[in-house]
């Protein structure tokens, strides 16, 4: 099949308005732009630079040449985070998603695509089963996901790396090599040479790239008992998620990973807790004792287990009040007059802040609950908490976008 037919094929290609295509100057996403173009999907192509190669800039504007003479517009970042402290690669990966996601929001697209390809697929693989990786870590990239409020597609994941080069070839099209794809210090580039030796056993990475496949169809199986035990036993008020007591009759795994996604979206982090905490969790959850764990609070009530934010780590997260708080909240609440020269901002309510709101009791929300909410301040001066029962024209909403993935299992 051609490759811009099996391209055209990948998810969601045929449904977006408008595509975004990250494109960095390597083999694969050249290809994907070529491919993008060629089919006429509306598309506008960014390239980030993270500023840690000289070549780089260069690079990026010898893109945005190649777009325009194809009729896309591009756009560069630029990524100046790197203090040479911490995990390079994670750290560069999750600026660019993050400054991508922005990007692509600002520009009204539906969606964005990635270049990674089926050696991609085999290589992480091969990583994560070092590490001891379950059934998530093990299973193929997904084509599709929610993540940083934008949809990401990654049509190219039943293509090969050589393939895409070759058809680059056949079109006549250069492409950037990047030094760090030799450097050994990554562990990526160290599972690519191995796999050079593991293609003889039948190993490659074609073969590698289908058990991941066939692991994927398991994880979307316990995706969808997952689905149906949240749709059933679970709902969320005001920003607290609440679980019936007959989630501790589901299978491990699928408790595991209620508890996990619950605990995630509550805390807004990127990552879970690990299998370990969830461990000793599950067997304190059991014992109807309730704890803390990644920022959350999970304590048995009268109805069931409630997850909620944990004071503690909101004591001192403050943000303006026309921007996000605590990775999830938006308030929103009548024009001020800017009559002092202290901002409004958002703060967590903490005990000072609860004492000054005498009808807090009639909310029916725990005390720790209400204590790690979000209030409108001006200094010292509580202006309103919405969820503590001292709206004042403010309301306090969970921000839908980036947490979706979790929300969208929810019946109510």
């Amino acid at each position: 099949m051609p490759i811009l037919e099996r391209f055209l094929r990948g998810p969601g290609l045929r449904e977006v308005r408008a595509l975004g295509l990250a494109v960095s100057g390597g083999g694969d996403s050249m290809a994907l732009l070529h491919l993008a173009a060629e089919a006429g999907i509306a598309a506008r192509a960014v390239t980030v630079d993270h500023g840690l190669r000289p070549e780089a800039a260069a690079e990026a504007l010898e893109v945005g040449r190649v777009c325009a003479r194809l009729g896309v517009p591009h756009d560069i970042l630029r990524w100046e985070g790197w203090d040479g402290r911490g995990n390079l690669m994670d750290q560069a990966r999750r600026a660019r998603l993050r400054l991508v996601s922005e990007w692509a929001r600002g520009a009204d697209l539906d969606a964005v695509a990635l270049g990674h390809t089926r050696d991609d697929v085999a290589e992480t693989f091969l990583m994560r089963l070092a590490r001891g990786a379950g059934v998530d870590g093990l299973a193929a990239m997904r084509a599709e996901r929610r993540a940083e409020g934008m949809l990401w597609l990654r049509p190219l994941l039943g293509i090969g790396r050589e393939e895409l080069r070759e058809e680059l070839r056949r079109r006549g099209v250069a492409w950037f090599e990047d030094p760090s794809n030799e450097n050994r210090a990554f562990d990526r580039v160290r599972v690519r040479q191995a796999m050079q030796g593991l293609a003889g056993l039948g190993l490659g990475p074609e073969r590698l790239a289908e058990v991941a496949g066939h692991l994927a169809e398991v994880r979307a199986a316990l995706d969808a008992q997952l689905h149906e035990a949240a749709r059933t036993l679970v709902r969320v008020d005001r920003g607290d998620v609440l679980m019936a007591p007959g989630v501790l009759d589901l299978p491990d795994e699928i408790l595991r990973r209620l508890l996990r996604g619950a605990v995630q979206w509550v805390a807004s982090a990127e990552y879970g807790p690990r299998g370990p905490a969830l461990a000793r969790l599950m067997r304190d959850l059991r014992q109807g004792k309730g704890r803390t764990l990644h920022g959350c609070r999970l304590v048995w009530r009268r109805d069931g287990l409630r997850i909620g934010r944990e004071w503690q780590a909101v004591r001192d997260l403050t943000a303006p009040v026309e921007a996000l708080w605590d990775g999830r909240w938006r308030l929103q609440g009548p024009p001020q007059e800017d009559i002092s020269d202290q901002p409004l901002e958002v703060r967590a309510l903490g005990a000072d802040g609860l004492d000054r709101c005498p009808g807090w009791r009639a909310t029916n929300m725990p005390r720790a609950s209400l204590l790690a909410s979000p209030g409108v301040w001006r200094g010292p001066d509580l202006l309103a908490a919405p969820l503590a029962a001292r709206p004042n024209g403010w309301v306090a909403l969970t921000d839908p976008l980036r947490n979706g993935d979790f929300l969208s299992r929810l019946s109510h």
